[in-house]
């Protein structure tokens, strides 16, 4: 028999006849491709035809050789290389497959048609199994636990990832509200479960809870069968017919917020053999660690959640012969909100107060910041309806808060009478309101003011404006005139093109204006960052 080795990802013709065994068919195909062993077919030519997925495994891109040693057609024994001997059944061949310089024993069963199959085997003769690194599969496991969102996604793909390598069921389990378990399940190929069940009292599963209440260093633990036999049907029904049922804690630290274990069920011989510990307790302590950065990431999201509903600034109530619009795009980050903001108060008179400002800075310390000017306001225009007072209080309070940041702002007084709105505003250091007259035309209004929070010395000024019917107000941070253009960022967006584009809507209801006046600024900025943006359109109804 001479061997004329093929590269060992040779697929096997689809086709009977003289390219397979006699009798090769699709389920013997399917039963080579799942055995642990590595397989190679050889026709009657001695050339390599076909390698099972272990043999790819072991051989990877080298093409292997395969040398045949000595038969044995009636004694059973065979001689090795060297004169040793290898005791082998009768009828069959001992060789070795070489890979890369490397000889792997191998048992050498002549089929049908003058075929042969090669399978490697240990040195006394037993089946083996290309094992696994510890490191290549920490390696894969590694950006995929990285990648998991959420206490679920992240459960999901632990139980996925163990599957795939460290035993055919896998469980996690993870304590959830009312003395219960949330769990996840694998098992190979690729079947998934989830759920909740009753935990087991600690009498009853000792393995089990000790695991639970584990800290430092993962260990695996063989968990008794009459222990299993003891968890809820849905978990004990699964591991039947296990030989080997282990369980691991997912806790790397009682700080961790993390106490969960991996129930580990495995039939057939450990994937990573001699290091299949080492294994178990590296997966362990990388997944423990990523429900950890998970539920850390988990309590994050509530809390921004929570400050962003706080901040985020409110739709305006309906005003009597009034109308308000608004336009709030914060800068990216990770809160949805920023240094600008907007509010609208009701009174009781039928009037309605009304601010827009920008805190300096963007992201999470000026959105605080806004937080804290927002409420102070909210307060004080309860007491007092004076703009330049409003502004003044304002001032002392930021002076006195120790920030080293100032606010610009433009408040006042929206009254509704018979001839349309009477609006007051007072501004500190913040751009001029602009009026855009039904009839066509856009006016400034000026009203002098320097920056709120800087100096005690703060001089503050208030004008009043009368809108008619079909006439805005617009107030607006300098989130619009700053926009950079996105082909030339030393190019702003500016006041000429921001009164350009009312001047062309003028006459159109508030909600038209202010979309063309995003739709303008945001074809400006292309996908460029931008400063966060806050516009509010007062406008007198017809």
């Amino acid at each position: 028999m001479v061997s004329r080795p093929a590269p060992a990802s040779a697929a096997l013709p689809p086709t009977a006849g003289g390219d397979v065994p006699p009798g090769f068919d699709a389920f013997g195909r399917a039963v080579l491709e799942d055995v642990r062993d590595a397989v190679f077919l050889q026709d009657a030519a001695g050339v390599l035809r076909w390698a099972n997925p272990a043999a790819r495994m072991l051989t990877g891109d080298i093409e292997p050789k395969l040398h045949p040693v000595a038969e044995t057609p009636t004694s059973g024994v065979s001689p090795r290389a060297g004169g040793s001997a290898t005791r082998t059944p009768a009828g069959q061949l001992s060789g070795h497959v070489e890979v890369a310089g490397h000889r792997h024993p191998a048992r050498v069963r002549a089929v049908p048609g003058g075929w042969h199959a090669w399978t490697i085997v240990g040195p006394e003769g037993e089946s083996v199994s290309p094992r696994r690194h510890v490191g290549d599969f920490l390696a894969g496991a590694g950006p995929r636990l990285a990648a998991a969102r959420g206490r679920h996604g992240t459960a999901r793909v632990i139980a996925e990832l163990a599957a795939a390598a460290l035993a055919e069921t896998v469980f996690v389990l993870l304590p959830t509200t009312r003395g219960r378990w949330e769990w996840w399940s694998c098992e190979t190929p690729a079947a998934h479960g989830h759920g909740r069940i009753r935990r087991v009292p600690p009498q009853v599963a000792p393995v089990l809870a000790a695991t639970f209440g584990a800290v430092g260093r993962p260990q695996p633990v063989l968990v008794p069968a009459a222990e299993v036999a003891t968890l809820p049907s849905i978990v004990a029904d699964r591991f039947a017919g296990h030989s080997e049922v282990t369980v691991v804690s997912l806790g790397p630290s009682a700080s961790a917020g993390v106490t969960g274990a991996l129930l580990l069920g495995r039939r057939a011989d450990p994937e990573f053999g001699g290091d299949q510990d080492r294994a178990v307790v590296e997966f362990a302590k990388a997944a423990g660690a990523a429900l950890a950065n998970a539920q850390r990431y988990a309590r994050q999201e509530e809390a921004t959640r929570g400050l962003e509903t706080t901040l985020r600034p409110i739709d305006p109530p309906e005003l009597a012969g009034t109308r308000f619009e608004t336009w709030y795009e914060p800068a990216g980050g990770v809160l949805a909100v920023g240094g600008d903001f907007y509010d609208v108060l009701p009174h009781d008179d039928g009037s309605a107060f009304l601010v827009l400002g920008d805190i300096c800075g963007k992201g999470a310390e000026a959105a605080a910041l806004t937080g804290r000017v927002r409420h102070a306001l909210t307060a004080l225009a309860m007491v007092e309806r004076d703009g330049r007072t409003l502004l003044r209080l304002l001032n002392e309070l930021l002076i006195a808060g120790g920030s080293s940041r100032f606010a610009t702002l433009v408040l006042g007084t929206a009254t509704p009478t018979d001839e349309g709105v009477a609006l007051t505003l007072a501004s500190g250091g913040h751009p001029a309101p602009l009026i855009v007259r039904h009839a066509g035309g856009v006016e400034e209004v000026t009203v002098p003011g320097t920056l709120v929070g800087i100096s005690p010395q703060a001089r503050f000024a208030e004008a009043t404006v009368r809108l008619g019917p079909g006439d805005m107000c617009l107030l607006y941070t300098d989130g619009i005139t700053e926009a950079r253009n996105r082909h030339d960022p030393s190019e702003l967006f500016g006041d000429d093109r921001l009164r350009a584009v009312l001047t062309a809507a003028a006459g159109q209801p508030a909600r038209e204006v202010v979309r063309q006046l995003r739709q303008a600024v945001r074809d400006w900025l292309g996908s460029s960052a931008h400063d966060d943006i806050a516009v509010l359109a007062v406008e007198c109804a017809d």
